[in-house]
């Protein structure tokens, strides 16, 4: 630091020091008087409670829940005829086929008959993990030395009877079957196969999800015969023995696995993956944690909490999901329930009082555990659904500080009684819009936690204004240890000149990138899909800058504008903006490949989105900008306008990343090839400019330096008119390029055209 930097931190220090002081002086003399004791009594009571709402303790949990709980049973969510159905193990059928587990071979011909009576798929909310016991092989080992009559006869027999589990496997390896797996507390290296592939788009759901610390699944033959695995636990989250959600995703750090439900309507669908939507991917410096935002099956979006699970809006459990296994496996009965499965996902699972599965839904009804799969799928199908939003904590504590506020503002003013009415209308308010949200919106927001914050705090400053207490006093010391920001004083002590405006001038790589036909895309979208495609576009492109050490300067609607060598020095910065560029090229035709836009799904007669891309290198003025207030840190200069334009020029030449002669020369190990030159707007003389081919693996191929030979024996022929050896050369040139490069050779084409005339 020089000595002119020196003095003004020393000067900036005494400023602050003296600021201090007749601030403190100020406050000490004010505290004396009675209102603004009250005023500290609210300020407490209200960062006291904010910060509860914050930790969210058990207490508030339940509270908060069992409001939501009400809300569905006040307005449960319709119920409609979906084509979900439960094949029960209900007591008529233990009556009828004896007491559970039955013989696999009884499941081989349920499973077998549900597929004949056109079932979608089958989905099992039982685990397999014991060989049967009544399988022949079984049988024989117990009865090698029980001495029965007739013993070798009777073992003869038994070793020519089918094996019952294989009989089962059979039959789902001809049945599109789902099996389950449940996750267990206990440590063990088990794992089912994995059926579904997992595609995301930001965070990797593997770094969010819970890690699985055992399993507990169906035999390995089961498994491998399997269509789709999945698992059937509900949250561990749920207070008071209600299920309110249920995980949808499960992994053990590398693997990841759907739930049963999400399993059951992959394979439905025919499916091979699901798309799962996370944060952390916007190109802003992410100070919150990592978090799940919703996935994709097949044709239909589920939301997700941050954590993988869904909230499950539920309606009341009813006979029509039912049928008896009794009835499916009764030849009699084929006329009632063949259309009641044909084309269903159908879900076994039991009703049994016996067998154990009961649980408490909000309800207020016990039904078995496999309805809440069921309802899981029909709300999937029905898209409709109950969100506990992303901000909704947030704007429960903003709410609880600011109806604290108002009471303490309305005591102070008005009074005390007027206050209390004033309270209880707001108390009904709050309500109204929590209702009112659920009811036509889905949304879960606490209206109580705010409201009793509202009647704590009048409690406070009521009890402030008649008894004077050192408390509050110790408050107001307290709080003005907070008049300024500990890392704002640190910063400015330490590095004054990092808040002034102004900046230096820097080498630096400046990159350009905009989305090709975005007016006719976004003619196509309504405005929330607009926003949808626009964030799920720039995540992974700017995932791409970021891994790659680039600043993103700004969004500019479709556009991205990035830099690097500025703040933080990065010496090969040409070549990190190409890999970035190439790295973007890459996780664009991942999204197009997997249709994650969902254009061809539409039926868009283009479903493929491109991007232009332009990258310059030269020096510029980097540093904050803006005014005293407010600023942000940019870069500024012709190098900036050059990138540009050369990304307004890709289209023209078809091309979708160009780099301009000064970063090339830059440039360690990218396959580049010469585009020729352009005059770009308010240039006098013609820029040089590169296409971006491929990264070191592509540069020393020899495929690349025959291709690059061919490319400049193709660029000589045109500059010297020649027509017919520039056309051999072209085509020599298209058999070595790829499909980014194809475009270019076809304007290529167009100017060689004339030459054969000539």
């Amino acid at each position: 630091m020089g000595d002119g930097a020196m003095k003004a931190a020393t000067r900036l220090r005494n400023t602050l020091r003296v600021r201090a002081m007749l601030a403190w002086g100020r406050l000490r003399r004010l505290m004396r008087n009675k209102n603004l004791r009250a005023i500290g009594a609210a300020v407490v009571t209200l960062v006291l409670l904010a910060s509860l709402r914050a930790y969210d303790p058990r207490i508030v949990t339940e509270l908060k829940e069992r409001t939501f709980d009400t809300y569905q049973r006040l307005k449960p969510r319709a119920y409609t005829d979906l084509p979900v159905r439960i094949v029960d193990i209900d007591e008529a059928s233990i009556s009828e086929y004896g007491q559970w587990p039955w013989p696999r071979t009884r499941l081989a011909a349920l499973t077998r008959r549900l597929a004949d009576l056109g079932a979608g798929v089958v989905a099992y909310d039982v685990i397999f993990s014991e060989p049967d016991r009544t399988t022949p092989s079984r049988l024989a080992n117990d009865l090698k030395d029980s001495g029965a009559p007739d013993l070798d006869r009777t073992l003869k027999l038994l070793a020519n009877l089918p094996d019952h589990d294989q009989a089962f496997a059979d039959a789902i390896e001809n049945t599109g079957v789902v099996l389950g797996f449940a996750a267990t507390g206990a440590v063990n290296d088990k794992r089912p196969p994995v059926r579904a592939g997992i595609a995301f788009v930001g965070v990797n759901p593997a770094n969010v999800l819970a890690p699985l610390r055992g399993t507990v699944s169906s035999l390995p033959m089961l498994n491998q015969k399997a269509a789709g695995i999945g698992g059937i636990n509900l949250s561990s989250h749920d207070r008071g023995g209600i299920v309110r959600r249920v995980p949808m995703l499960f992994s053990d750090g590398e693997s990841i696995y759907p739930s049963l439900a999400i399993e059951a309507l992959r394979v439905a669908q025919n499916q091979k993956s699901i798309i799962v939507r996370g944060t952390g991917s916007s190109g802003d410096s992410d100070t919150g944690s990592a978090a799940l935002i919703d996935m994709r099956v097949g044709a239909f979006k589920l939301p997700l909490t941050s954590n993988g699970e869904s909230w499950v809006y539920f309606n009341r459990d009813r006979p029509q999901r039912y049928v008896s296994v009794k009835d499916i496996l009764d030849p009699a009965k084929e006329a009632t329930v063949k259309p009641l499965v044909d084309g269903a996902i159908v879900l076994v699972g039991a009703s049994a009082a016996g067998l154990m599965d009961s649980r408490t839904t909000p309800m207020g009804q016990s039904a078995p555990g496999v309805s809440v799969q069921a309802q899981v799928i029909e709300q999937i199908l029905a898209q409709d659904f109950i969100e506990r939003p992303d901000w909704a904590n947030g704007l429960e504590i903003v709410l609880t500080l600011l109806f604290g506020a108002l009471v303490a503002g309305l005591v102070l003013t008005l009074g005390a009684r007027f206050s209390f009415y004033a309270g209880v209308v707001g108390f009904v308010a709050g309500l109204a819009g929590s209702w009112i949200a659920f009811s036509h919106f889905r949304l879960l927001i606490d209206p109580i936690f705010p409201s009793l914050a509202a009647l704590t705090v009048y409690i406070a400053v009521e009890r402030v204004l008649h008894v004077a207490s050192d408390r509050e006093k110790k408050f107001v010391r307290q709080a003005f240890g907070q008049y300024l920001a500990p890392e704002l004083l640190t910063q400015l002590e330490n590095s004054p000149q990092g808040m002034r405006l102004g900046g230096a001038s820097r080498d630096i790589s400046v990159m350009f990138m905009d989305v090709r036909g975005f007016t006719p895309i976004s003619e196509a979208l309504t405005a929330t899909e607009l926003v949808d495609f626009i964030n799920t576009l720039l995540a992974p492109l700017s995932d791409a800058i970021q891994d790659e050490l680039g600043t993103i300067d700004k969004y500019i609607g479709d556009s991205i504008m990035a830099f690097w060598n500025a703040p933080a020095d990065v010496a090969d910065h040409a070549t990190r903006a190409c890999q970035a560029a190439l790295k973007m090229r890459e996780a664009l035709t991942a999204l197009n490949d997997a249709d994650v836009f969902g254009f061809a799904a539409r039926g868009f007669a283009d479903p493929r989105v491109r991007i232009g891309v332009g990258i310059n290198a030269g020096l510029a003025c980097v540093g904050n900008m803006g005014s005293q207030r407010r600023f942000n840190y940019s870069a500024m200069g012709d190098v900036v306008n050059v990138a540009a334009r050369i990304e307004s020029a890709s289209k023209g030449l078809d091309v979708d990343l160009l780099i301009s002669e000064d970063a090339a020369r830059r440039v360690q190990g990218i396959a580049l090839l010469e585009a020729g030159e352009i005059l770009l707007k308010g240039k006098s003389r013609p820029t040089k400019i590169y296409a971006i081919v491929g990264d070191d693996s592509v540069a020393a191929s020899p495929e690349f330096a025959e291709w690059r030979a061919r490319h400049g024996a193709l660029l000589a022929a045109i500059k010297a008119g020649e027509g017919l050896e520039a056309t051999a050369a072209l085509a020599r040139c298209q058999e070595l390029a790829g499909e980014d490069m194809q475009g270019f050779y076809r304007r290529l084409a167009e100017q060689i055209a004339p030459l054969h005339a000539t």
